[in-house]
């Protein structure tokens, strides 16, 4: 009989972080925030449907898209920096607390959002997005720690898996309230911010169990005595940008994944709004809708991990792309009734566990050893939730063309600049060149 995996048990609470932010992803980024904080801002809209942003006038439908985007472009500028400072620490996984219970707590802190307050509420999400981002950063950057090269694919699909099912039970307890409100005394106002802090309230306490069973790994990068935390931060930034031009597959790999899972982020985070606004579907239908894509995309990661092993994790990619440009054509041309809706939700939740789990793994073969935080703060940038040009170009096409299907379509050519760069990506030459181990399924 072979020992046991000297880091198993520390994976299967890796596993569990998945399971504890997934609920912000599925009840506040996918559901509820954004139909939510365009009524508000419809509520203090102007006369021709404008609301003002420290002088700046926008089409409140736009807003929330625009949050997304702004949300960002803010990490843009903190989390290179805070990889970089996760490098070199010795508490990482304090790290990561810190940032889960600040998130966690704006998140709460959603309850007293009411009335016209969409300022307030675009801060809370900014502030929330922001910690999520982060903290997937450190939260990423272990992986590579707790798994060898062939097992990445592997670990981190069950990750993901683990996510959906956890964001599917939050989104299961939220539909009972939300259909039961009336019942209960509630408006649907009111139904709908317990469901935004409970997404709160549940990462907070299910990030108890990484936070119990995780590790602080010694750095693989050390700080210089006495230096700055932060002056050093900023050289070792300098440094990782510097150093990724010498891995021009990784930098080929990072920038098709920038543009395809930018896309495929806009698709999860407007999907709410996209059947509320377009299809005036009821809250009901689309709180059933994103909970069958989390079921379903719980196999779904499954099935391409698998796949994986059989054509490779970057040509289970390529499919799941091709799949994901079908869908968004649907929504355009196809997609005009609740039934539509749940056909196109089916085949997203089908590939979007791949799409992410296989992303994931197969850029952790392309970064060198010590760097993984650094190299992942680059990489979080477009992942689960924090998208920019997808909202940004949705936004721009909705403001001028008044119509989420033009939205949705310019999606298209996000995915298919992301399909092109993937197509010349060469794994085995990036795994070489970042001193790891090639794999078959890579």
């Amino acid at each position: 009989m072979s020992a046991p995996h000297p880091r198993l048990a520390e994976q299967k609470k890796w596993y569990w972080y998945d399971w504890a932010n997934s609920a912000f992803t599925t009840t506040v980024v996918t559901l509820f925030f954004g139909p939510y904080i365009t009524s508000i801002a419809k509520a203090g809209a102007d006369a021709n449907g404008n609301i003002n942003i420290f002088g700046v006038l926008l089409d409140h439908g736009s807003y929330w898209a625009t949050l997304v985007s702004l949300s960002v472009m803010s990490q843009v500028l903190v989390l290179p920096m805070l990889g970089s400072i996760a490098d070199s620490s010795p508490r990482k996984k304090w790290l990561l607390g810190g940032l889960a219970y600040t998130g966690a707590a704006a998140t709460m802190s959603m309850y007293f959002l009411k009335g016209d307050h969409y300022l307030v509420g675009g801060f809370l999400f900014l502030l929330a997005n922001l910690c999520f981002g982060a903290g997937n950063v450190v939260y990423n950057s272990f992986l590579p720690e707790l798994a060898s090269e062939d097992e990445r694919d592997a670990v981190s699909s069950k990750g993901y898996a683990l996510g959906y099912i956890g964001g599917a039970t939050l989104l299961i307890l939220n539909l009972g309230l939300f259909l039961n409100a009336g019942k209960l005394g509630l408006d649907t106002g009111h139904a709908v911010r317990i469901c935004l802090a409970s997404a709160g309230l549940w990462w907070a306490v299910f990030a108890l169990i990484p936070m119990t069973g995780l590790k602080n790994h010694p750095p693989r990068v050390q700080r210089v005595p006495g230096e700055n935390v932060i002056v050093q931060s900023f050289k070792e930034l300098g440094h990782t940008v510097k150093d990724m031009f010498g891995y021009k597959q990784t930098l080929l790999y990072l920038c098709a994944y920038l543009f395809f899972n930018d896309a495929v982020q806009t698709v999860i985070t407007l999907a709410g709004q996209f059947g509320a606004e377009e299809l005036k579907m009821e809250q009901s239908d689309l709180t059933a809708a994103i909970l069958m894509v989390q079921i379903v995309a719980f196999p779904g990661a499954m099935i391409f991990s698998w796949l994986a092993k059989r054509i490779t994790a970057k040509w289970a990619i390529f499919t799941a792309l091709v799949l994901w440009t079908c869908v968004v054509v649907a929504m355009y041309a196809l997609v005009y009734s609740t039934k539509g809706f749940f056909i196109a939700a089916a085949v997203v939740a089908i590939v979007m566990g791949g799409t992410q789990a296989l992303s994931r793994s197969l850029f952790s073969l392309m970064i060198p050893k010590g760097r993984e935080a650094a190299y992942f703060s680059l990489y979080e940038v477009s992942d689960k939730g924090t998208s920019w040009l997808g909202p940004a170009l949705f936004a721009i096409v909705r403001n001028q063309t008044h119509s989420y299907r033009e939205g949705i379509l310019s999606l298209v050519a996000l995915f298919v600049i992301g399909m092109l760069l993937l197509w010349f990506v060469d794994v085995r030459k990036a795994t070489a060149a970042a001193g790891n181990v090639p794999v078959a399924s890579a």
